[in-house]
């Protein structure tokens, strides 16, 4: 299992070469909808904004779908557990599977549930598909005056993610050489010794990180200067008003329900 955070976007497309922040805000802004209302309608007007909008990030769709192969796990994940605890199992029946029957209404929940996930993991997905974690770190230091611990710290984590897979793989072979069973039995014993790991290794990483000055009050200077621009602002007020439109047109077509209410 092997995790890569570097950009894989064609880094001259008009949107991928943004300010990391206004792709970040942008995306949050477009996703408000989806957290607003339960219909499937939403989703799925979001997810084709997104789709269209995708060679403008220079990914391609091939590209995209290997990075959100995790969804399509969740998604599948979320069918079952409908299809087993839905409290609401009204509507035509489709399927009777002793106690757990197969209705529309549970369908078309389900539906709603998977949409919407896919719809709001896929902005963040493409984010950071087309930006370079430092660069991130740097913008939400310099435009977004986020604290410089909790960023810098946030980048050292996310450069991490990576060494946890080898480990995995390390702690596995391991085992099997061992002659300990590394099946599906030894999953509790070696996430265990995995998060003891990530541990330790966080622990000397902030060690090092105050030892290197990194919580000093002292003013830094940056290595890549991140410049918000006008193109950025339009970014964020596009997102904005996509969202409102996706919004507008599910309140015309009478299919809005709101998960407050």
């Amino acid at each position: 299992m092997t995790l890569t955070l570097q950009p894989v976007a064609d880094p001259a497309a008009p949107l991928a070469r943004r300010n990391p922040v206004a792709k970040l805000a942008a995306a949050l802004l477009f996703t408000l909808p989806l957290v607003a209302t339960l219909d499937p309608l939403t989703p799925t007007l979001a997810l084709v904004i997104e789709l269209t909008v995708l060679p403008l990030f220079g990914l391609r769709y091939a590209t995209l779908a290997r990075r959100a192969w995790p969804l399509v796990l969740a998604a599948i994940g979320l069918i079952v557990t409908m299809v087993l605890f839905a409290a609401d199992r009204g509507g035509a029946l489709l399927l009777d599977l002793g106690p757990f029957d197969i209705t529309t209404d549970v369908l078309i929940s389900a539906l709603g549930l998977v949409l919407r996930l896919f719809a709001i993991a896929l902005p963040g997905v493409i984010v950071f598909a087309t930006t370079d974690p430092t660069d991130l770190a740097d913008a939400l230091v310099q435009n977004a005056k986020a604290p410089p611990r909790f960023a810098i710290g946030a980048l050292a984590a996310l450069r991490l993610l990576p060494l946890l897979g080898e480990e995995w793989q390390m702690l596995t072979l391991a085992r099997r050489a061992r002659g300990v069973d590394s099946g599906i039995r030894a999953f509790p014993a070696t996430a265990f010794a995995l998060l003891v790991g990530a541990l330790r290794r966080g622990g000397r990483l902030a060690v090092a990180m105050d030892a290197r000055g990194f919580d000093s009050s002292v003013p830094r200077t940056y290595a890549r200067r991140q410049v918000f621009t006008g193109a950025d602002a339009l970014l964020m007020i596009g997102a904005l008003a996509l969202a409102a439109v996706v919004l507008t047109t599910t309140i015309l077509t009478g299919l809005f329900r709101p998960i407050i209410g």
